[in-house]
């Protein structure tokens, strides 16, 4: 027995397995076979197979057969949703959903090549499928839809970990935040077909749908909290304040708080019209205000789709300089700006040197 490893040569990849085995993937536009088989994954997709799924599991679950599931992999995607974080985890299990959807629909169709294409420019892999179109146009949208997954609405795919020019195994070597190995694991058990794809995909998204009710009943439950607290306690500015800045300074994603605590206040000032001409734009799920994206600040308010005043952010940064210099570069494509600047939670330092 050896090593799995991965052999790159200059027009194929061979992947190496511990018996032996070598399974070779060539380089090049999609062949006859590969193309037929995304026409049919496409038009399955595009014809509801993935919504089709989400409602089976949501609205008949007490008919779902989930014995066929080793213990094993219960656990690998038990595991792969429970990685889920506000920053960390959503790529990977949309990406499992995808590979899930492809196998049930194609099951000759191998998981791990994510890149196919008839053109001569982009990298393509002669038996390969465009993993990234897919999700796009099929999968993202449903997930967002039903609220599954908060994810970009550009797609998992735009990842740059998840778009390396290697097969997906256990010897891919981008740096994937997450439950790396649990997927990797469920790759190789659905290439080996010791999975049921058709089988994980339903348990998978059933375990998305429970954490989702999990998280409105824990919501709803917050809310009816917050109003006996109301009913029974004089809320000054003072007190508010004070509870506001020690939920931020107590947690672990204390910049993202500070984020949702301004947009919150914001979202407030537009319900009593304190800006009747302008609107406020929805929280970004970008992690900064990102000059690629448009964006001027993490809060922004618009006229007319421009944006004419915009706050970021600045947990635990006092010195500004940088930030400065980088907004100067951002209004000079923003004209109608009449306000930016930013909020920290520390005094400012080095601004007048």
């Amino acid at each position: 027995m050896s090593e799995l490893h991965l052999k790159v040569y200059g027009n194929r990849s061979e992947l190496v397995l511990p018996d032996g085995t070598v399974q070779a993937f060539h380089e090049g536009g999609m062949n006859q076979a590969a193309k037929a088989r995304s026409r049919r994954i496409a038009v399955e997709l595009s014809n509801g197979y993935l919504e089709r799924q989400i409602l089976a599991c949501r609205d008949t679950c007490s008919n779902l057969d989930f014995l066929e599931l080793i213990q094993a992999h219960r656990y690998l995607l038990d595991r792969l949703v429970q990685s889920v974080t506000s920053e960390v985890g959503r790529a990977l299990v949309g990406l499992t959903i995808l590979q899930l959807c492809v196998k049930s629909i194609e099951p000759e169709q191998n998981i791990r090549l994510h890149k196919g294409s008839t053109g001569t420019r982009d990298f393509s892999w002669c038996d390969g499928i465009s993993m990234r179109s897919l999700d796009r146009q099929y999968i993202t949208p449903v997930l967002r839809k039903y609220e599954l997954l908060r994810l970009n609405a550009d797609g998992f795919m735009m990842t740059r970990s998840l778009a390396e020019n290697y097969p997906y195994s256990t010897v891919y070597k981008a740096n994937i935040r997450g439950a790396r190995s649990e997927w990797v694991n469920l790759v190789e058990a659905t290439e080996k077909a010791e999975l049921a794809a058709d089988v994980a995909l339903r348990y998978l998204l059933s375990q998305l749908l429970n954490q989702a009710d999990n998280f409105r009943r824990l919501a709803l439950q917050v809310i009816d909290k917050l109003s006996l607290f109301f009913e029974a306690t004089v809320i000054d500015q003072k007190i508010a304040l004070s509870l506001i800045l020690r939920h931020i300074n107590r947690s672990d994603y204390a910049a993202q708080l500070m984020e949702i605590a301004m947009h919150s206040l914001m979202q407030a000032m537009q319900d009593y019209q304190v800006f009747p001409n302008s609107l406020l734009k929805p929280l970004s799920q970008m992690r900064s205000a990102n000059k690629k994206h448009g964006n001027i600040g993490d809060i922004e308010l618009l006229e007319d789709r421009q944006i004419v005043e915009a706050w970021d952010a600045k947990y635990g940064k006092a010195y500004l300089r940088d930030e400065i210099e980088e907004l100067s570069e951002k209004l000079e494509v923003h004209p109608a700006i009449r306000r930016a600047g930013f909020v920290t939670s520390l005094e400012p330092e080095g601004l007048m040197s």
